[in-house]
């Protein structure tokens, strides 16, 4: 039982780990908690000049390296992963953070915000995973497994109160896309999960917290919005020993906001 201390069970000290999206809003926030315990992080984003810029801030606080990259198409997906292999020969954690939210009437949602939206918040997830499998391999072991932890949505949970068709949708399937993988992957010893995060205030739901911010805190029993450190606590447990044995779990991270 020389593992049960707090220290240990929380400790994700010496791992790395990959962020996309991980330039700004909760991707931002998850490279910030992992860089501040001791977590070598790449941060990836399509924006090279913002990945720089925020590898040089968070190397302050220890180890962030930008590694900009495009996971809305399989191309852009092969090249930051084949960019990552020849820096890396395991990969302890992967973060799917990189998405795109859309809200368009019913009669606007057409072609083109569909593939794109998808493209990135399902497609890219499962290409990055895959192509980045035998570095989650190399890394895992039955004491310490490897780690996936995909970005979803509350809005995958319920009938969203905005028309974000596309985006509710495509959270729904990485949902069940998680479930799915995190059976392919258990023998592994590469754990899955997603989480659904309620409204946290970043540079995509900015807008809509400025027209219905109110309204949104009044839904949550809490009665507040997400901070940083909600979101670093889940990810940190996830990337822990104390979440080695959580498989294929969606958690939300909502304050109760659609109870």
């Amino acid at each position: 039982m020389d593992n049960m201390s707090l220290e240990s069970l929380f400790s994700i000290k010496g791992k790395t780990a990959l962020i996309t999206g991980g330039s700004v809003g909760i991707g931002l926030m998850i490279a910030e908690a992992y860089v501040k315990n001791g977590v070598k992080v790449y941060v990836a984003s399509r924006k090279a000049e913002v990945c720089d810029e925020v590898a040089a801030d968070l190397s302050q606080y220890g180890e962030c390296i930008s590694l900009p990259g495009d996971v809305g198409s399989e191309e852009g997906v092969i090249k930051l992963a084949n960019e990552l292999k020849e820096r890396e020969d395991s990969l302890p954690i992967l973060v799917n953070n990189a998405g795109v939210a859309w809200s368009a009437s019913f009669e606007t949602h057409d072609e083109k915000v569909w593939e794109r939206v998808l493209s990135l918040n399902v497609k890219g997830v499962f290409h990055l995973t895959r192509e980045l499998l035998p570095l989650l391999k190399k890394a895992a072991s039955p004491e310490d497994p490897a780690r996936v932890i995909n970005m979803g949505s509350i809005d995958a949970l319920h009938v969203p109160h905005l028309q974000t068709y596309s985006y509710a949708a495509s959270k729904a399937a990485l949902h069940h896309l998680t479930e799915v993988i995190a059976k392919e992957l258990a023998a592994d010893q590469i754990l899955v999960n997603a989480v659904a995060p309620g409204f946290f205030p970043t540079r995509m739901t900015g807008p809509v917290i400025d027209k219905i911010g109110d309204k949104m805190v009044a839904r949550c029993p809490l009665g507040r919005l997400g901070i940083p450190e909600d979101m670093a606590g889940i990810a940190i447990y996830l990337a822990s020993k104390a979440g080695a044995y959580v498989n294929g779990e969606i958690i939300r991270v909502d304050g109760g906001t659609i109870l």
